[in-house]
């Protein structure tokens, strides 16, 4: 995959530095992103004139030959064992640590601000300056995807949507009784619905960790997950955000559903949902704001009488978050669609998903996954966008 890492050449001029330094396990994004590499313990990054690694002798091979660096360098080639028995375990990683860099001519790091402070203590120990980066520069280089990684999101989004059919027809199969949903003679249970999406992704070469199947009162909160009976004529949320197991980008996508008779008044807050959502699409392009996308959300809320943290900033209900967020290799990263959003640029891969929330009469929320393109965006998502079922 081509990166354009010219940013970060910039950044690393403007602050006078030699190199930038990642010192993690591929579970954090920006170290997958710069080195390519998918490791579960952490291993160094440098990037200095191309990309270099720093592993131990276990990932050298498969560093080499699945890692985008320029030179992969084992640390048994700095006498490891040898620095261990003389300065101890730390004391010679940072030794070793420092000829690595040493040896690319780097003698000043940037680091992310999170960076572990026992490696930036001890490399400075061994006269390695070292300096907190001014902006998470690597973040918003991830936030212009590739074709590449728009595929990847594609290919994450279609197991989402045989995920998220599966989980409806468990709801459209179900009977009623007493205001419960029942199916193959078992209460459906939000754990149940759960169930069927987390195996249905893992056949689509999918996971996740959790996800959200939420009825009448949990619903009203935008991130309970819900648990316990789903019951007939009370909206059901399900969002769901898996990861792709093999490129490790993810998806996501929200539906709403009522099996049953939903009140008047949820009627008219999905249909005011899905139209928020319709004038955010429509205010999706280069060149427009996340926040003026958030905007037009907001306006239709507003209009229509109801609170948002726009015009209430202390809100407990009505429209109570961002209207998106971009997704690619994190679940939640930029560019923000929220008051804080800044320009759209093609290739930004953000959700849409307004919503309105009342402990009273319970939760909506629809989401889809677009790309911005060059004239305006690509929807990603290809799922029905229905609200009561048979």
């Amino acid at each position: 995959m081509e990166k354009d890492l010219s940013a970060l050449d910039s950044a690393l001029d403007s602050m006078g530095v030699d190199g930038f330094l990642i010192d993690a396990a591929s579970s954090d994004s920006d170290q997958l992103y710069l080195s390519g590499f998918d490791a579960p313990d952490a291993f160094t990054t440098l990037y200095a004139d191309g990309v270099h690694l720093l592993v131990s002798s276990l990932e050298y091979g498969r560093a080499k030959k699945e890692s985008d660096a320029e030179t992969v360098t084992r640390t048994a080639e700095y006498n490891f064992h040898e620095k261990v028995s003389e300065y101890g375990w730390k004391e010679a990683e940072m030794r070793i640590l420092a000829e690595f860099l040493a040896d690319r001519g780097v003698e000043s790091v940037a680091v992310p601000e999170r960076f572990p402070v026992g490696t930036a203590d001890g490399l400075r120990d061994v006269g390695v300056s070292v300096s907190p980066e001014e902006t998470d520069v690597i973040t918003e280089i991830r936030a212009t995807k590739t074709d590449e990684e728009i595929e990847h999101v594609r290919v994450a989004q279609k197991a989402n949507e045989a995920s998220m059919q599966a989980a409806e027809d468990l709801l459209s199969s179900a009977t009623v009784e007493d205001g419960i949903l029942y199916h193959d003679g078992e209460v459906l249970t939000s754990e149940r619905v759960k169930e069927e999406i987390e195996v249905t992704l893992l056949r689509h070469g999918a996971a996740l960790d959790e996800t959200i199947v939420a009825c009448g009162v949990d619903a009203a909160d935008p991130h309970n997950r819900g648990s316990g009976p789903l019951k007939a004529d009370e909206a059901i949320i399900i969002d769901i955000f898996p990861r792709d197991k093999a490129s490790k980008y993810h998806a996501d996508m929200t539906r709403t559903f009522v099996k049953g008779d939903p009140s008047d008044e949820m009627r008219a807050r999905y249909n005011l949902t899905h139209e928020a959502f319709d004038a955010a699409l429509e205010a999706v392009e280069p060149g427009a704001t996340g926040t003026e996308v958030h905007d037009a959300v907001c306006d239709v809320y507003e209009n229509a009488g109801y609170e948002t943290l726009r015009s209430d900033s202390n809100t407990e209900t009505g429209f109570i978050h961002s209207t998106g967020h971009g997704i690619g290799l994190d679940v939640h990263e930029l560019p923000k669609v929220s008051p804080a959003g800044g320009e759209l640029k093609p290739g930004h891969v953000i959700t849409i998903e307004p919503g309105l929330y009342d402990p009273e009469v319970g939760g909506v929320r629809i989401e889809d996954l677009v790309v911005v393109t060059e004239d305006g965006y690509e929807n990603l998502t290809d799922y029905p966008i229905e609200f009561v079922l048979d």
